[in-house]
């Protein structure tokens, strides 16, 4: 890889941001990097092989033939001097041991959730609260998938209170930048929060 592919313009007011995008296997996270991304993504998958058969769940997602094994990469501008930059994670149990180095400098997390397959979104939302990592869960909208509110899904995943939901379709680029402006908008709101509750409130 050739990093200066990938480097932020050179101006010094630019401003640039580490976003992760996490979920379930099959999700839509390769496919969110890709449809966004205004460089072309940096893409580590791999053919789904009868080995892999023992260790990961496909249920519900029979026709996903690829996996990602390591991170999906990505850029896009928000607005003049804002770029965020993308860290798509890889889905399965054997490869959550990456997301601790990913998610280093990250301003947040957008959550990938399924609705046929919503206890898969359960790993990520606790590893970002845990961590206290501000994230919003974006609810791609898959055709046929049963359709609940942001309400119905914030009660599954027992969400914290205040914790954004959105609905998204992964494929469309205007609706997977309008998911990470509501991340940046919400995250900025924590951090500010935090940092107040730290020096001091006037």
């Amino acid at each position: 890889m050739a990093p200066e592919r990938y480097e932020a313009d050179s101006d010094p007011t630019d401003l640039s941001l580490k976003i992760l995008v996490a979920g379930g296997f099959g999700v839509g996270k390769t496919t969110l990097v890709g449809s966004v991304s205004e460089i072309r993504p940096l893409r580590t998958e791999e053919q789904l092989s009868e080995l892999g058969e023992s260790v990961d769940d496909t249920g519900g997602v029979d026709r996903k033939t690829t996996t990602t094994v390591a991170m999906d990469f990505g850029r896009i501008t928000i607005r003049s001097g804002l770029s965020l930059y993308l860290f798509g994670t890889p889905g399965q149990d054997r490869f959550w041991f990456l997301w601790d180095e990913l998610s280093q400098g990250a301003l947040g997390a957008v959550v990938l959730a399924d609705t046929r397959r919503l206890e898969d979104s359960f790993p990520a939302v606790d590893f970002f609260e845990h961590r206290r990592i501000p994230f919003v869960v974006a609810v791609n909208c898959f055709p046929g998938a049963r359709g609940y509110g942001a309400g119905d899904v914030s009660r599954a995943l027992d969400l914290d209170q205040g914790t954004p939901v959105v609905l998204c379709d992964a494929r469309d680029r205007d609706s997977g930048k309008e998911v990470l402006i509501r991340l940046v908008e919400y995250a900025g709101r924590m951090h500010t929060a935090r940092l107040l509750d730290t020096v001091g409130r006037p």
